[in-house]
C-alpha cells in the first residue's frame, strides 16, 4: 500500500532522527509545512520569538552548551535575512545547528515573488554548507549531508534553503526515517595524533624551559579541561586561554591565568611573553587573540582537528598536529613518561613566580568599598556577583564592556561561560539565556548585558517571562554604547559621537513583559537581589547605574603592564 507525507512532515522527522530538540524561529507563510509538523511530532518542540536574529542566537547558544545542534527557522526574504547576524556569530564561533530557510514555490525562485531573495547566496558566507532543497527527493540526502558538516571537524552552522511546494507537496512512499540515525554515532569522533608526531612534540616540550599550552575555543568544543589541565599538572605548565576559550577550564585552577587577548589581561600576559614554546591548542591565533598579529610568539605546535587552520598565521615558527586536542593532551603525557617529573622541576620556580603574580593579580581587582552606592563600578560589579552567584552559574556576557569585565568572574567549572567573540555580535546574552533555561530550567543563569545591547533584543524579554527559568539579568547601564564611546573618548580627544541615549527604565520595561524588575543602587542590593533572584528560580532583570569614567580600555588589571613578582 503506498503511503505519503508532507514535505514539511519528512523534515521534522529527519530533525528529530538527529536528535534536534528545538526549532527557533518566527513563523510565516512559506515555512508553515514544517511548523505545524512539529505540533504532532513528540521530542521536538517549536519555540516562537520576538525576531529572527534571537531564533539564531538560541541555535547558537543550544550547540555551545550541549555540543548538539538545534535549529532556527525564517520564512523568505526579510524572515532570512534578519537570522544573518546570529547565524554570523555560531559560524564565527564554531557552533553546530541548523539554520532553515523557507522560500517561495520552486517555479518562482529567483522571481519577482513576494518578499524574494537568493537565501543560498546571502547566507553561504557565514555557514559551513548551504543549499537549495527544490525537490522532495532531494530532502533527506540533503538533511544529512548537512548533518555532517555541521559536526564534524570544527563544528557550525549549516543552511538549508526549502522550496515552498517542495515542503507542502506530498512526498509517495517517503524514505523510512530511523528514530536515531546511524551517523549521530560517528559524528562526534576526533582524529587522535598519530604516535610518532608525538613522539617527536613531546621532545619539544620537555627541552622547553617555559612552555606555554594556549587554549581556544577548541578546548571549549571538545570538552578538553581535564585533559588539558592533566597535561599542565603533568609537565609543570601553565595554561592561559583566548577570549573565546574562555570557559574550557577553571579560573581557580593554580596553572590557569586567565585570557590573553586584543584585551586580556596583564597576567596573562606576562606569562606568554615569557614563554619560549606556545602549545596552541584549538587556537586558530586570529587576530583578537594575537592583537591582529602584532604580538610576538615564540615557537609553536598548533594542535587543530582541521588541518587548513594550522599554519595560516605565524606559518613560519609553527609545527602542526592535526587531531584532537584532548586526545594529544592525554598522548603527550604518556609519551613524557617518568621524564615528566624532571620537567615539573625544571619549571618549578618559573610556575612559583607566576602564581605570586597571580595572587596579586587578584587582590589587586579586588572590591574596595562593599558597601558602595550610586553609579557602581563594573570590576566591582562582576566581583560582586560571582560572591552572590553559585559555582554552578552560567555565566553569558554580552558583545562588548560586559565580556571584558567578565575578565574578573572566577570560572569555577567548566562549560560555564559563553560569549559572542568572533562576530561580537551584540544582542547575544538575552536569547542565549532562554536556551540556556530549556536545556537545564534549574540551572543558575546570570546574564551580564549592556544598555546598547539589551534595547537590541528586549522583545526577548516576554520570550523569556513565557519560556520561564533560572535567570538573572543585570543590566549594565551607562545610557551609551560604552565601549565604543570609551575608544572615542581615549583615540579622539574625547570627542564623541552616536553613543549616547536619553534614560531608560529597564526594570520597569521588564515588569511590562512579565519579568521581574528592580533598580539596584549599591554593592549590597546586588548581591542580596542577586542571590534572592537565582535561589528563586524565576526571571528576574536587575538595572544597575554603571561609573561611565570605569574605561575597560585603560584598567590597570587589563592593560599590558607586567604584575611585579
Amino acid at each position: 500500500m503506498s503511503t505519503s507525507k508532507t514535505g514539511g512532515q519528512l523534515v521534522v522527522d529527519m530533525l528529530r532522527s538527529f536528535g534536534v530538540e528545538y526549532v527557533f524561529g518566527v513563523v510565516g507563510g512559506q515555512t508553515l509545512a514544517i511548523t505545524d509538523a512539529i505540533i504532532d511530532t513528540p521530542g521536538i518542540e517549536l519555540v516562537h520569538t520576538r525576531h529572527e536574529n534571537a531564533a539564531a542566537v538560541m541555535m547558537d547558544a543550544y550547540g555551545r552548551l550541549t555540543g548538539r545542534p538545534a535549529a532556527c527557522i525564517a520564512t523568505t526574504g526579510p524572515g532570512a535575512t534578519n537570522l544573518l547576524t546570529g547565524v554570523g556569530g555560531a559560524y564565527r564561533d564554531s557552533s553546530p545547528g541548523f539554520v532553515l530557510t523557507c522560500n517561495n514555490n520552486g517555479e518562482n525562485i529567483h522571481k519577482d515573488d513576494a518578499q524574494n531573495a537568493d537565501h543560498v547566496r546571502l547566507l553561504g558566507p557565514l555557514v559551513k554548507f548551504s543549499r537549495l532543497v527544490a525537490h522532495a527527493s532531494s530532502i533527506k540526502q540533503a538533511m544529512e549531508e548537512a548533518y555532517v558538516n555541521a559536526l564534524t571537524g570544527n563544528p557550525g552552522p549549516v543552511h538549508l534553503d526549502f522550496a515552498r511546494d517542495t515542503i507542502e507537496g506530498r512526498v509517495q512512499d517517503p524514505p523510512a526515517v530511523p528514530a536515531e540515525h546511524p551517523s549521530r554515532r560517528w559524528v562526534g569522533e576526533r582524529p587522535a595524533a598519530e604516535a610518532a608526531v608525538l613522539a617527536r612534540t613531546v621532545e619539544r616540550v620537555l627541552s622547553a624551559q617555559r612552555p606555554v599550552v594556549w587554549l581556544g575555543n577548541g578546548g571549549n568544543r571538545a570538552r578538553a579541561s581535564e585533559d588539558v589541565l592533566a597535561l599542565a599538572e603533568a609537565l609543570g605548565i601553565p595554561v592561559v586561554t583566548t577570549f573565546n576559550g574562555i570557559g574550557s577550564v577553571p579560573t581557580t585552577h593554580p596553572l590557569v591565568f586567565g585570557a590573553a587577548s586584543r584585551m586580556g589581561t596583564a597576567l596573562s600576559g606576562r606569562v606568554l611573553d615569557e614563554a619560549d614554546l606556545v602549545l596552541a591548542l584549538g587556537n586558530s591565533l586570529n587576530a583578537v587573540s594575537t592583537t591582529r598579529w602584532r604580538r610576538s610568539l615564540p615557537e609553536i605546535v598548533q594542535v587543530d582537528v582541521d588541518p587548513a587552520m594550522i599554519g595560516r598565521y605565524y606559518s613560519e615558527i609553527t609545527e602542526g598536529v592535526v587531531g584532537d586536542l584532548a586526545s594529544f593532551a592525554r598522548g603527550l603525557v604518556t609519551a613524557a613518561g617518568q621524564r615528566a617529573a624532571g620537567a615539573r622541576e625544571m619549571r618549578a620556580e618559573w610556575l612559583a613566580s607566576l602564581q605570586k603574580a597571580r595572587t596579586a593579580w587578584w587582590q589587586s581587582t579586588e572590591v574596595a568599598d562593599t558597601a558602595a552606592q550610586g553609579a557602581l563600578s563594573p570590576a566591582d560589579i562582576v566581583r560582586t556577583l560571582r560572591e552572590a552567584a553559585p559555582d554552578e552559574t552560567l555565566l553569558i556576557p554580552d558583545a562588548g564592556n560586559p565580556g571584558v569585565w567578565s575578565f574578573l568572574w572566577e570560572i569555577r567549572q567548566p562549560n560555564s561561560y559563553i560569549k559572542p567573540v568572533g562576530f561580537g555580535n551584540m544582542g547575544f546574552a538575552l536569547p542565549s539565556a532562554v536556551a540556556a533555561s530549556l536545556i537545564d530550567p534549574a540551572r543558575p543563569v546570570l546574564a551580564l548585558i549592556g544598555d546598547g545591547s539589551l534595547a537590541m533584543s528586549m522583545g526577548e524579554l516576554e520570550t523569556l517571562a513565557r519560556v520561564g527559568g533560572n535567570v538573572c539579568v543585570v543590566v549594565l547601564n551607562d545610557s551609551s554604547y560604552g565601549n565604543i564611546r570609551q575608544e572615542q573618548e581615549l583615540h579622539f580627544g574625547g570627542r564623541t559621537v552616536g553613543v549616547d541615549f536619553g534614560p531608560v527604565d529597564f526594570a520597569m520595561a521588564a515588569l511590562a513583559m512579565g519579568v521581574e524588575g528592580a533598580t539596584v543602587g549599591s554593592l549590597p542590593t546586588l548581591r542580596q537581589r542577586v542571590a534572592e533572584a537565582l535561589a528563586a528560580g524565576t526571571p528576574t532583570v536587575l538595572d544597575v547605574q554603571i561609573d561611565r569614567d570605569a574605561n575597560a580600555w585603560t584598567y590597570p588589571a587589563f592593560t599590558g603592564r607586567r604584575e611585579e613578582a
